[in-house]
């Protein structure tokens, strides 16, 4: 039974709003967004610690949207985003959320892509502004935007932000908003650059902690012992062979390793691409083009094991993932909350795997404070390959030349595969579409021979590059 203040028709939104949240699947408020809604339509400045996929990007874009005026062609939000992936992900929910006004239109400001474009979306009038604060900076430098008619300033991942040195970008464009607006700030810890910022430029504003906890249930948590000490690295190769002998036991389709160090991260992906599993890589350095190659083929299923360090990982909501697998016990507890509760989200159970050796005891103790409850341990050699064949994923990703620049849209790559080559549905698997190149993930035992077939064919009338990724 749905009690009276987690439904969304308790709150003071309109009765087209809510019907379109009921048509999106939207029946009842996450914690956060019950928690900070009634607030945030008040007008209220707030600040909100909730963790990545708590419902957060719903609960300030309900809010910026109530603020609205569609009818005056001018920007009236802006929505920081520490990274080009989350800033996409929370325009297309922006986007969704805003189906039952009239025409709102949602810019995305990032990095990565030429100035033109951008320029030319904010002069055909734009709504909302969601980037990240390098670019947004250069728009406002060059005068390409205006943002005197802005009412609600929104930082998402206010701590990733600041983790990536974003502090002075974000001040600068903070001190040029109107001062008499709203400010909304989430963000998954509470470090004391927050505390920093918020007294900068946020009026008397109203703080939200959403608990942090997973149900136990719903995540199984395994600790392992490893021996050597990690300060040395000299037992990396033992964790390395501890990962795979994991994967080979627990066979998930889609696992989230997490590393302390870029270094690590590049070492484990060497390792387990040497023990045939297809692994990838993610960190701080890689190029705007090679880190979109890596996060679409393991949200496609083309990848099984994406290695990651915490700040690499941070805004990515990756749906379904299977088993989180904690390399390194992280010196934050919140942080190892955060990473375990990327699994078993919307109901489903997740796996969470954890290596630890002696020097490391101390952090283990910080988690076990906080989760109120005592590690259970297991042993390595309990842990026997199930199945002799290797941990393949079930997707090959195909890449083609042409995005959005050349108006390809999924329908047209879907028609091709399907209506024109005789592929069925069900081998063919998400389709993306970004400014320069679409992705399309197939059925991995046919991948090559897709690839083949899809050169010689026409996508939009016009004949396209593909390449298997």
């Amino acid at each position: 039974m749905t009690t009276p203040n987690t439904r969304f028709d308790q709150l003071a939104l309109s009765p087209a709003t809510v019907a379109n949240l009921t048509a999106l699947g939207y029946t009842e408020m996450t914690a956060i967004q019950a928690a900070s809604l009634p607030l945030a339509l008040l007008g209220k400045d707030i600040i909100a610690q909730a963790k990545t996929g708590s419902g957060k990007t719903a609960a300030f874009a309900l809010a910026l949207l109530a603020n609205l005026n569609p009818r005056r062609f001018a920007v009236q939000s802006l929505v920081l985003c520490p990274t080009r992936e989350l800033a996409d992900q929370v325009a297309t929910e922006v986007r969704r959320l805003a189906r039952a006004q009239d025409n709102v239109k949602v810019v995305t400001l990032c990095g990565g892509v030429p100035l033109r474009g951008q320029t030319a979306s904010l002069e055909h009038g734009a709504h909302i502004v969601v980037g990240t604060p390098g670019r947004v900076m250069d728009h406002l430098e060059r005068g390409s935007m205006q943002i005197d008619a802005l009412n609600t300033l929104v930082l998402d991942e206010a701590d990733r932000m600041l983790d990536m040195g974003f502090f002075d970008d974000i001040t600068v464009v903070a001190k040029q908003c109107p001062k008499e607006r709203q400010t909304l700030l989430f963000s998954a810890t509470y470090p004391e650059g927050i505390a920093k910022l918020a007294a900068q430029f946020m009026r008397c504003p109203e703080m939200i902690k959403v608990e942090l906890q997973h149900a136990g249930s719903q995540i199984e948590q395994r600790w392992y012992e490893i021996s050597g000490d990690s300060r040395r690295g000299a037992n990396a190769t033992e964790r390395f062979a501890a990962v795979a002998q994991m994967l080979a036991h627990f066979r998930p389709e889609s696992t989230l390793a997490f590393c302390n160090t870029k270094a690590q991260c590049k070492q484990l992906e060497t390792f387990l691409q040497a023990q045939g599993y297809k692994a990838q890589a993610l960190y701080g350095e890689l190029e705007q083009r090679e880190r979109d190659q890596v996060l679409v083929q393991f949200a496609n299923k083309s990848c099984s094991v994406l290695v990651a360090t915490d700040v690499a990982a941070r805004g990515l909501d990756i749906a379904n993932l299977q088993a989180v697998i904690n390399v390194d016990v992280t010196p934050d507890a919140e942080v190892h909350i955060h990473r375990i509760g990327r699994t078993g989200r919307a109901g489903e159970s997740g796996l969470a795997l954890n290596l630890a050796s002696m020097d490391e005891m101390g952090n283990v103790g910080k988690i076990e404070q906080l989760q109120g409850r005592e590690t259970t341990w297991s042993q390595l050699s309990e842990l026997t390959a199930t199945n002799n064949a290797p941990l393949l994923p079930p997707m090959a990703t195909l890449h083609i030349q042409g995005g959005r620049k050349e108006k390809i849209r999924p329908g047209d790559v879907l028609g091709a595969l399907t209506a024109d080559l005789g592929y069925t549905r069900e081998q063919v698997g998400k389709i993306t579409v970004n400014e320069f190149s679409t992705y399309v993930a197939v059925d991995r035992k046919i991948g090559s021979e897709v690839a083949k077939r899809l050169s010689t064919a026409r996508i939009k009338g016009k004949g396209v590059k593909v390449r298997l990724l």
